[in-house]
């Protein structure tokens, strides 16, 4: 770990216990370093910037709350991570999963708010794709993140998720149609 926030702590399990033990100094540290990592884990779940800003904060607030959780056993990373996870998901329920089909008033209105978003010459192709990811419905977002970055299994999923493992696959290709939609009309546009 060789990034000057965390120059003072060797290891990510000393981060973690400087943190636990409430050193201010070791907060800032483990906070600069995860950020911007975890606001693009925050962005691909949420509707909007200020809903994934609201999440990564959620989420901070969980990890500094458990941090004397972590032994070390794996990457901080991948404990800080864990958690940004299970915090979106959290969030996704809470909003009840759209598992239903999509009618077509609301996939045209899906894609309108894509067009918006995706000819908005200020806007860079990051952030275009994330566009697109916050316009697919709550659900279909969460299993398409979930599976194709995050690499979980459908098994894992529908736990996750609280959902069957054949509602995880149906999202999964809802999710691959819709994007699927979302790019040609984009290409159509450009």
């Amino acid at each position: 770990m060789n990034h000057t926030h965390m120059l003072h702590y060797p290891d990510g399990l000393a981060l973690a216990n400087a943190c636990h033990a409430g050193d201010r100094q070791a907060h800032y540290a483990l906070w600069g370093y995860f950020k911007n990592r975890m606001f693009g884990v925050c962005l691909r779940f949420a509707t909007s910037r200020q809903e994934a800003e609201d999440l990564l904060q959620e989420s901070f607030v969980q990890v500094f709350r458990d941090i004397g959780q972590y032994r070390g056993e794996g990457s901080l990373e991948g404990w800080v991570r864990r958690i940004v996870l299970r915090t979106a998901i959290q969030h996704l329920q809470k909003q009840r999963l759209d598992t239903e089909i999509l009618d077509e008033m609301a996939l045209e209105q899906a894609l309108y708010a894509t067009d918006q978003a995706l000819t908005d010459t200020e806007s860079d192709e990051p952030g275009r794709l994330v566009a697109l990811l916050q316009e697919l419905p709550p659900g279909f977002r969460a299993v398409l993140n979930l599976y194709v970055i995050e690499e979980h299994s459908h098994e894992e999923i529908a736990r996750e998720l609280g959902i069957t493992v054949s509602t995880s696959k149906s999202q999964l290709n809802r999710a691959k149609a819709f994007l699927r939609r979302l790019m040609d009309k984009t290409l159509l546009l450009l």
